[in-house]
């Protein structure tokens, strides 16, 4: 039985190793890990900056989201993931996402399947901030 064992949004810096520590178990063989970092550029366009914003029910919907990873692979130890909202520069760390199963197979499926149904399904917008002075809003979910 998959465990979740974070499940959050954090206003300040992200530790990828809180992360890997979190799902941690004597039993698996491996950890798979995404992190996803705030870059320079989106579609041909200079990024400066760029905000997260997350919906009220968000932290309780990126748990919904590892409850339905967890069941999707029974043989995954644990699953965690933690989001950043707030002002972000360049290089910041924005989500963090990891798995921890006896066999990397597994470990990789749920840690890929976890990021993209967090990015599908979960409420979080963030604001670009582009270098010639323009912004927009995107939907990540």
């Amino acid at each position: 039985m998959t465990v979740i064992r974070l499940a959050e949004f954090r206003t300040g810096p992200l530790s990828v190793d809180e992360v890997q520590a979190a799902v941690s178990d004597p039993g698996a063989g491996a950890i798979a890990l995404f992190v996803g970092t705030v870059r320079d550029h989106d579609h041909g366009r200079a990024v400066s900056e760029l905000s997260y914003t997350a919906h009220p029910s968000g932290t309780e919907q990126l748990r919904l989201c590892a409850e339905k990873v967890a069941a999707r692979f029974p043989v995954v130890r644990a699953l965690a993931a933690v989001h950043r909202t707030g002002d972000l520069d360049i290089g910041d760390v924005a989500v963090v996402v990891a798995a921890s199963s006896d066999h990397r197979d597994e470990a990789f499926a749920a840690c890929r399947a976890l990021i993209e149904d967090i990015k599908a399904t979960v409420p979080v917008w963030k604001r670009q901030q582009f270098a010639e002075g323009e912004s927009e809003w995107v939907n990540s979910a």
